[in-house]
């Protein structure tokens, strides 16, 4: 992997922004930012042996200040909502920034997409970090936190998370691109399966229940590989409170997902190494310009944001996301690219 890197212009407050490409011998590129250690570009090439860039993004960084979507970030230092923007932890209640009506969406008001992180190459990894100090957004104790991204010469990319805490504090630590393997239009003719059994319920908030249903007989169900398109026709009531899915899927195994895209002939192979992962399909993204004059809107991308379960702190039997002093936080993401 080789790494180059040039100015991305700076932000409302002045600081200086940079761009590092990452390149592989496979073909592939990505663009990582260090503001909101962001994916802006990822370029892999398609069954014709042409580059497509597979993830939605911006040209300038003033419009990812102005534009919400989280487009590419790092989601911290909870991805996902937090109901009520509080938690308890051994009996003291914390309260959170609102940012979601009631409650605290994707790190609160300030989270970690809207910071400019430090950036270090260590081997063939770009690593960003940064500290999250204590009372950040009302979190407590203080997060020491780095991202690393590595393309591999078979065109994967890799996002490594690391975090310590000299405080108990929830931790749950993911990105936010929009995946497009067509690089343009809807993803309605995307194939899609996941290794789930079952997902996680939603309230009309977009918050989970606390129910785990199993996927059989409902649109959920992509065990067998399905059309993304023919799932969101389905008649269900959990798709129509958000026109599309914005759900939690209950993991079976590290071979997570997988996503083709007929028109492109580009597949992308998702592992992980977290026992979640959240299927949004860009129902609420309005329609607006992105980089090199593309056009985003609903259902114009898919997200799969591998994760722990939401609002996992305030349902008892969900994997708890609490981060204690002395304990290490480790969590590893891989979206491999091929072709058929």
């Amino acid at each position: 992997m080789t790494v180059t890197s040039r100015p991305f212009g700076t932000t409302k407050a002045g600081e200086a922004v940079t761009a590092f490409e990452l390149s592989c011998a496979g073909g592939a590129s990505a663009v990582i930012l260090d503001y909101g250690a962001t994916v802006q570009s990822l370029s892999v090439p398609d069954a014709a042996g042409r580059l497509v860039d597979v993830v939605l993004g911006y040209d300038t960084v003033a419009e990812y200040e102005r534009h919400g979507g989280y487009v590419g970030a790092t989601l911290g230092r909870v991805g996902n909502r937090i109901g009520g923007a509080r938690f308890s932890i051994g009996g003291r209640e914390y309260s959170l920034v609102k940012n979601d009506g009631e409650n605290t969406l994707h790190g609160g008001a300030r989270g970690f997409d809207k910071y400019v992180w430090s950036a270090a190459l260590q081997g063939d990894r770009l690593v960003l970090s940064r500290l999250s100090p204590d009372g950040e957004e009302g979190f407590p104790g203080s997060l020491s936190v780095s991202v690393s991204f590595e393309l591999t010469d078979a065109n994967s990319l890799v996002i490594t998370y690391d975090a310590d805490t000299d405080a108990v504090t929830p931790v749950s630590l993911t990105n936010h691109s929009y995946f497009n393997l067509a690089g343009g239009g809807d993803v309605l003719d995307h194939v899609l399966r996941l290794n789930a059994e079952r997902y996680c319920e939603a309230a009309p908030n977009c918050l989970p229940t606390g129910r785990l249903p199993g996927v059989e007989g409902t649109p959920f169900d992509f065990r067998a590989p399905r059309r993304l398109g023919d799932a969101l026709a389905e008649e269900n009531a959990q798709t129509a409170l958000f026109g599309g899915f914005d759900h939690n899927f209950v993991l079976s195994g590290r071979d997570a997902a997988q996503v083709y895209c007929p028109a492109s002939g580009i597949v992308m192979d998702m592992r992980t190494t977290m026992p979640g992962v959240q299927l949004y399909t860009s129902n609420s993204l309005d329609e607006r310009a992105g980089k090199r004059g593309s056009v985003m809107g609903p259902h114009g991308a898919l997200c799969l944001e591998t994760q722990l379960f939401p609002d996992g702190m305030n349902h008892y039997g969900f994997p708890s996301p609490l981060l204690h002093p002395g304990e290490h936080l480790h969590s590893e993401t891989v979206y491999a690219f091929s072709v058929r």
